[in-house]
């Protein structure tokens, strides 16, 4: 037994290094078709061994995946990190423990095609219905920096990559079973070749279409956009109490004119339209009631009064003041003895003429952002003193307009953006909504200081690479600090900015309508995963309930 012991803890520990790796160094993506190979074959020898309370292991094996990939998110909150490691792996272990229960009562594959599925589903979930969800490790996303192997991501979204890593695990598991229990040798000598066949075409076929697609892919382009972005580079935990907002103001003034002037001294540069990008929650002195009477609005005026033809988007913590006795929602908090206000996280498009064009964020962060099930959560945050976010979301897509003028004022032209604020950028069928919307390039902000140098903020841009591909849009993407850069629609990156370095830089990105078959029907991959899971799901329970009934009739006799 203590071999046994032994075995297994190998074979988990591989699975664990195989998963992880991807999610930590780049190009190694291909390590995730291997990954669940080890940690089937563990499942495999503790159950012919009848090794116990074998659901701790495979707890273990996936509580220790989340920590070695999303332990950098204690940095911003030890308790947080702790739940999304210990709630992300039961989750994890639970649908693991569905499939080891099917194998009681189904035959043959159904168990693997039930587990493969349910995975797949319980992802879909998460990025879809889950108040509470944390889809960072959703096993696409392995790929984030290997794009050159998920150009087809157009057509299914990232589940198609979860699909593929478990379409490849089973299939080399398979075969691997039919070699050691001998089954191999007794497949006829056609079953001998085309079934290894199939197996290699399930693991390296999307792998060689994609890199086909890479290598012919041509960008496309109905018209460009210049974009500069800024990255402000103060340390979110301090910059309140360390730098005034004035001086922020004039720091970012300062990288928008260094870099505006270089480019404005060049023949020709000042002619186009040009966005000017900051990051989420750049400021927070912003009331919606007279967005116009902020000093960092007032600042922001000046620059562009300066430049024609000159857009700004940046992010701004903002409260909205209702002066009456009644709360007008669950989530306001007092202000006096007679007021109410309420939080957002948005998004501000502004030019010249003082426009306020402005979007909420709609994916926010449980507990610091989010008070989930407000109306359980809200009474006994406000009895504890008000400890968790109250940020309210949009509650819909929406695009914001870059707008070009001529000389005397007057609009010449509109560029829908997407405007995905931070953790949006994870969400992968919410993003289609800015495509449905009309929105021709994304441009994400975000403030991924709150990690540190850690691999956080190095796998939230890479997933913005993701979407690239998803929606075939161009992508700019202006952090407080973390990496601030340009990604074509193939998922390369053109140009970035270094970690924890005030910089401004910038870049033109193609402007494109054509819309994939992923952002025009969505997640049909996700989709079909779902309904295969609940058929075999109520296959499982007509099995279970039948041989109930006939235990209970064994009983009788």
């Amino acid at each position: 037994m203590k071999q046994t012991n032994k075995l297994i803890i190998a074979l988990l520990a591989a699975f664990v290094l195989l998963i992880s790796i991807p999610f930590l160094v780049p190009h190694t993506g291909f390590l995730a078709l291997a990954a669940f190979v080890p940690l089937l074959c563990a499942e495999r020898v503790a159950s012919q061994t009848g090794v116990r309370h074998f659901f701790w292991w495979y707890f273990a094996a996936f509580a220790l995946w989340n920590a070695l990939t999303t332990w950098w998110v204690c940095e911003a909150t030890v308790g947080g990190g702790i739940f999304a490691v210990v709630a992300n792996a039961a989750q994890m272990a639970l649908v693991f423990g569905v499939f080891r229960l099917s194998k009681k009562r189904l035959q043959g594959v159904l168990p693997y095609i039930l587990l493969a599925c349910l995975w797949t589903a319980w992802e879909r979930w998460y990025m879809v219905s889950a108040e509470i969800s944390w889809p960072w490790l959703t096993l696409g996303n392995a790929f984030a920096r290997t794009t050159s192997l998920i150009q087809w991501y157009e057509v299914t979204g990232v589940l198609g990559g979860t699909l593929w890593i478990w379409a490849s695990a089973l299939s080399i598991f398979g075969i691997m079973v039919a070699l050691s229990d001998g089954t191999f040798a007794r497949w006829n000598a056609k079953a001998r070749v085309i079934l290894p066949a199939l197996a290699a075409i399930v693991v390296l076929g999307p792998a060689i279409a994609s890199e086909i697609r890479y290598a012919t892919y041509t960008e496309e382009s109905e018209g460009t956009l210049d974009v500069t972005l800024a990255q402000s580079n103060f340390d979110p935990y301090h910059k309140l109490k360390a730098t005034s907002q004035r001086d922020q103001n004039a720091q970012v003034v300062d990288l928008f004119h260094h870099e505006l002037d270089s480019l404005y001294s060049l023949e020709g540069a000042g002619e186009s339209v040009r966005l000017l990008m900051l990051p989420e929650t750049f400021t927070s002195d912003i009331w919606m009631n007279w967005p116009q009477d902020s000093p960092t609005w007032k600042t922001f005026q000046g620059v562009l009064a300066e430049y024609p033809n000159v857009n700004l988007l940046f992010g701004a913590s903002v409260y909205e003041l209702f002066n009456q006795r009644s709360k007008p929602s669950i989530l306001a908090r007092p202000y006096g003895d007679s007021a109410w206000y309420e939080s957002h996280n948005a998004a501000f498009l502004t030019d010249r003429t003082g426009r306020t064009d402005h979007c909420y964020k709609n994916k926010l962060v449980v507990g610091t952002e989010l008070t989930p099930y407000p109306k359980i959560f809200a009474p006994l945050d406000d009895k504890l003193g008000g400890l968790m976010g109250r940020c309210i979301g949009q509650g819909y897509v929406s695009t914001l307009d870059v707008v070009s003028r001529d000389s005397l004022g007057a609009e010449t032209g509109r560029i829908a953006l997407g405007v995905p604020i931070c953790y949006e950028s994870v969400y992968s069928e919410y993003c289609t909504g800015y495509v449905k919307a009309g929105a021709k390039a994304l441009a994400v902000i975000t403030n991924d200081g709150w990690w540190g140098d850690t691999p956080g903020y190095r796998q939230h841009f890479s997933y913005s690479r993701i979407r690239a591909i998803e929606l075939r849009r161009d992508v700019a993407r202006c952090a407080n600090t973390g990496i601030s850069g340009f990604i074509n629609q193939r998922g390369d990156v053109l140009r970035q900015s270094g970690w924890w370095v005030p910089d401004a830089i910038s870049s033109r990105i193609n402007l494109s309508s054509r819309v994939t078959f992923f952002a025009q029907h969505g997640d049909i991959a996700g989709s079909i995963a779902t309904l295969v899971a609940g058929l075999l799901l109520l296959l499982l329970c007509v099995q279970f309930l039948t041989s109930l009934g006939n235990d209970k009739k064994s009983k009788k006799k």
